[in-house]
């Protein structure tokens, strides 16, 4: 049995990265194979497991310098089916990227917006004249090299090697302890593992509200590592909760937890127990 994996595309991505990562675990520890398979956007990838289309999706959900991945947790929060089976922490090094002779030659840098923003203030010094164009993907800004000999564009540096593209400089990001935190979903039961990841929201948006979920936690002494409001796109001010706790969702205390939790939340979503896997480079 061949295991798809869906991800960012095309070819190059740090999302492709973390799928390499995540195909290495699993051939380790199944002995299955797998196949990558990029999509074009976020959703699609992780629609594509949703559907049966793949068997596993692997997502950004975390930057150290940006923070959360708001399209991942926004379309999660509309599914039901996945669970998170792994994470995964990949190190993340910029490099700009041009067929340019040097620097003082490109007039525009094309690069996802997450990129964009974790290498803004590098951009400022060294190209402050240039234009900052996003794309939807690194990998996909480097497409544009081709026809635009004077732009530029940020990704890795196995990004450049694979399209055989000049690395201008690097590293160019502004934190060198910069790394992103992916999720390996797919619809089967999740394992178990340190920690565990839910959703939820409240009744009412009264005081007190989010509090009281909070306190049940608390009083248990569960660490939450993690704690996040999004809109809830029903009306102003509504919003959806993201909690990671440093537990399993096996602990007997982590379930009185999620049960007592139910009285207080309007929809509560368990998104997996899982344990995470650091890469190095």
């Amino acid at each position: 049995m061949t295991i798809l994996i869906a991800h960012l595309g095309p070819a190059g991505t740090y999302a492709e990265d973390a799928a390499i990562a995540c195909r290495a675990w699993l051939e380790s520890t199944s002995g299955l194979s797998s196949e990558l398979r990029p999509y074009s956007s976020i959703p699609k990838t992780l629609r594509a497991t949703e559907s049966g289309e793949t068997q596993l999706s692997v997502v950004p959900v975390e930057n150290s310098i940006e923070g959360s991945v708001t399209t991942t947790l926004d379309t999660l929060w509309q599914m039901n089916s996945l669970q998170i089976q792994r994470a995964i922490v990949l190190p993340i090094d910029h490099a700009l990227i041009s067929r340019a002779p040097d620097l003082a030659s490109l007039q525009t840098v094309y690069a996802h917006p997450q990129a964009l923003a974790q290498c803004q203030g590098w951009l400022e010094r060294m190209l402050p004249e240039v234009r900052l164009i996003p794309a939807s993907s690194n990998a996909e800004a480097l497409h544009k090299l081709e026809q635009e000999p004077q732009s530029g564009a940020i990704a890795s540096r196995r990004a450049a090697k694979l399209y055989n593209l000049p690395v201008l400089s690097y590293p160019i990001n502004d934190y060198p302890d910069n790394c992103t935190r992916f999720w390996v979903l797919g619809v089967t039961p999740s394992p178990g593992g340190t920690h565990t990841s839910l959703a939820f929201s409240v009744p009412a948006n009264i005081p007190g509200a989010l509090v009281t979920p909070l306190q049940v936690f608390a009083t248990r002494n569960l660490n939450l590592s993690r704690i996040e409001s999004r809109p809830s796109k029903r009306s102003l001010g509504d919003y959806v909760f993201f909690i990671d706790i440093e537990a399993s969702a096996d602990d007997p205390t982590v379930q009185q937890a999620l049960q007592e939790l139910t009285q207080h939340t309007e929809t509560l979503k368990l998104l997996g127990s899982y344990s995470i896997a650091k890469v190095t480079c």
